[in-house]
């Protein structure tokens, strides 16, 4: 069992934090981002930094994994497309989580803020980019063995922006639209989740009752995302992308400098 400092008591804290999660699963099948939302909202109930981090990979999990089977089912992404990018993202991951317990994280931190705030003005001076479908840049089978283990590992050893970085280099180097390139992440981003989960079981920095229902929220409002997006397409996701990429950049140059 996992020692915390919450104190608040459980018919309060246990609705707030499956209301956090429902936003942040909204929000996280349509652009990404919505560990800005848990992760915060986990520490503050006085979870230690590692226990706030495995609970919510945890809840994390069950959102991604919702966004991905209905995008699976409606036909967005075909999981037999996926299965290179599925194990080279697996396998980054697991050395991501392995290498955080050896490195420091310190040069990512500074590092990541500009990529991603390269990402977002790029995106918002090419309107065009993600509206349809084009032309691939790379072969599939070399581009999900680099970037799957690139981006497997980032999320295993850090992590904000993931499906930022999944999301621009499918539509600039697989030629994917927007919708289509949301659909795979989610795919990408719950495997390197499931991976990471996996380990914080091992070492016993996983919250459940906390974890669960959080797990839910995110599963329902990733639900609800996942059908805007398909419903609604690249002019909808848009603005969600480039506002959380924003507010990402914001966070963490925030957190470099505070």
């Amino acid at each position: 069992m996992v020692e915390s400092d919450v104190s608040m008591p459980p018919e309060i804290l246990l609705p707030l934090l499956f209301a956090a999660a429902f936003v942040a699963g909204l929000v996280d099948s349509i652009a990404g981002g919505g560990g800005l939302i848990t992760v915060p909202v986990l520490m503050g109930i006085g979870l230690p930094p590692q226990v706030a981090l495995g609970t919510n990979k945890l809840q994390a999990s069950f959102g991604s994994g919702s966004a991905m089977l209905h995008f699976v089912r409606a036909g967005t992404v075909k999981l037999s497309d996926c299965w290179s990018g599925i194990l080279w993202t697996a396998a980054g991951a697991a050395l991501g989580v392995w290498a955080v317990q050896l490195l420091d994280a310190t040069i990512l931190k500074q590092m990541i803020p500009w990529l991603l705030a390269t990402i977002a003005l790029y995106t918002l001076l090419s309107p065009r980019l993600g509206a349809a479908d084009s032309h691939a840049r790379m072969n599939g089978a070399l581009f999900y063995l680099l970037f799957g283990l690139a981006i497997g590992f980032y999320d295993g050893f850090f992590g904000p922006g993931t499906g930022s970085f999944w999301t621009m280099a499918l539509m600039m180097l697989l030629g994917y639209s927007m919708m289509r390139a949301t659909a795979a992440t989610k795919v990408m981003n719950f495997t390197s989740n499931f991976v990471a989960l996996i380990f914080f079981l091992s070492v016993g920095q996983v919250r459940f009752v906390e974890g669960i229902v959080m797990g839910v929220g995110q599963f329902i409002g990733a639900r609800v995302g996942s059908k805007l997006v398909i419903k609604r397409g690249t002019a909808f996701i848009r603005p969600v992308f480039i506002t959380m990429v924003l507010a990402l950049v914001g966070r963490l140059i925030y957190q470099n400098f505070k």
